[in-house]
């Protein structure tokens, strides 16, 4: 049982501050994604066997905070996507050496409990209008309860934090006869629990039916399971901390660089794109895209290895609550791809320093305005006003619709040239699109299926 090491120790960076000015709802449009990617795996799973599902990781949670839970129709749900920060598997158990060098993340003490990707999934009866809400890791929230005596972190700490707290009380319990991994479980169960609970909180005490949570080496797995996966990049960009040295354009990669792709956030080189945090989960965004369509393709959950390595990845590598419906999450899911969702990330007023901590610092009341409108649906009756002004150009119709237009919204493709950043790159970008690619200058512009996204 590994007892120690299970908060992440921050990696500097310079980041600059974000201007209020720059504050814009980011909408990030995708037919199929997460929804697809998971209702294909799902799909390979539950006709590989019908006992894997007993071999899954479950825990139970509850939402305290929210006075009426209404029954939600089957068809109806909120699940909330948790991505974890662990270089461990579901049950504490060191990775084979060959994915801590592909991880190029450091070894099994390395890293900690942090849900280092968060994507609240709103599915409604009528599937026309699902929306993935995508919340940066690193905002600046109350945390409920206040683990460890914290009242205020990064949301991604909450599972960290209460895992800590439940681990020492369940040490230090006299008498106890809970066994190593016992303790550890109920801990982990206890950090999944903080953690729903705080992105409940932070969203408006909204309803979770569901959650679903992947370890760091479960996504390389998967990334391993289907490789190559076709990705492009508007410039060419290298980073020592992950690992990444990409050229410009579209390309093919394996597992190891797909682990690169998403994890950078910077760019080390000598004259290569300026890079945050915010452009890792856009890296992010565009493999689900890139993934999504290699699941499409027929032959990918043909392949009987292909089958097997993603049964043996939700078995060591995801957790699921209790009441998780694997088979009937798989027909929901099917039924959302044909219809489409729609992903947006939540907005942020600004980068800033907070204990030592480089957080982002967010308009709470703006962010729970956005979600309510998601969850009554009308979140795309109307592009909400910018109150700085600074929104899409009124005079062009296709600014306000994210799924019209060339994908720019707004100044979005400014955004950087102000800061002195670099034009975007060369080969991906520009008058002469790669065949079978869509250019994407901003992480602030949305992102469509049925191409592979280029971006920075």
């Amino acid at each position: 049982m590994r007892k120690d090491s299970l908060l992440e120790t921050p990696e500097p960076v310079g980041r600059p501050r974000m201007s209020r000015r720059r504050r814009k709802r980011l909408a990030i449009v995708i037919s199929v994604t997460l929804v697809a990617v998971l209702g294909l795996g799902a799909a390979a799973v539950a006709f590989a066997f019908r006992g894997v599902s007993d071999n899954i990781v479950r825990s139970e949670f509850e939402l305290p905070q929210v006075a009426e839970i209404v029954e939600a129709d089957p068809g109806e749900q909120n699940i909330l996507i948790m991505g974890m920060d662990s270089r461990v598997d579901q049950n504490g158990n060191p990775l084979p050496d060959g994915v801590y060098e592909a991880l190029h993340a450091g070894g099994a003490d390395d890293g900690g409990y942090n849900a280092n990707v968060l994507m609240f999934l709103h599915i409604p009866e009528d599937r026309s209008k699902t929306v993935g809400i995508s919340i940066p890791r690193d905002n600046y929230v109350e945390i409920p309860g206040a683990p460890l005596g914290v009242s205020y972190t990064k949301i991604k700490e909450a599972y960290g934090l209460a895992m800590q707290e439940k681990m020492n009380e369940l040490v230090w319990q006299e008498d106890s006869e809970l066994t190593d991994e016992e303790v550890y479980q109920q801990s982990r169960a206890a950090g999944r629990q903080a953690q729903i609970e705080t992105v409940s909180h932070f969203l408006g005490d909204v309803r979770v039916d569901h959650f679903v949570e992947m370890t760091m080496g479960g996504f390389y797995h998967v990334a391993e399971a289907v490789a190559p996966v076709s990705v492009c990049l508007n410039q060419a960009t290298e980073d020592f901390y992950s690992g990444a040295k990409f050229e410009a354009g579209l390309q093919e990669i394996d597992a190891q660089e797909a682990m690169s792709f998403v994890r950078q956030r910077r760019d080390t080189g000598f004259d290569g794109p300026f890079l945050t945090d915010l452009d890792r989960s856009r890296r992010q965004q565009a493999f689900l895209v890139s993934l999504a369509e290699k699941l499409r393709e027929t032959s990918t959950l043909m392949n009987p290895k292909t089958v097997w390595s993603l049964v043996d990845v939700t078995q060591k590598h995801v957790a699921l609550d209790s009441e998780f419906d694997v088979l009937g999450f798989m027909r929901i899911a099917q039924d959302v791809a044909q219809h489409g969702a729609h992903f947006i990330t939540l907005p942020i007023m600004e980068f800033a320093t907070v204990d030592g901590a480089e957080v982002n610092i967010v308009d709470v009341d703006e962010v729970q305005a956005i979600v309510a409108s998601v969850l009554d649906g009308s979140y795309f009756d109307a592009p909400p006003a910018d109150p700085d002004g600074a929104g899409p150009d009124a005079t062009d119709p296709d600014a306000a619709d994210p799924e019209a237009g060339d994908g720019e919204v707004g100044d979005a493709a400014g955004v950087g040239a102000a800061d002195g950043a670099p034009a975007a790159g060369d080969g991906a970008a520009g008058d002469d699109p790669i065949p079978g690619t869509e250019n994407y200058d901003s992480w602030e512009e949305p992102i469509r299926a049925g191409s592979i996204p280029c971006v920075n």
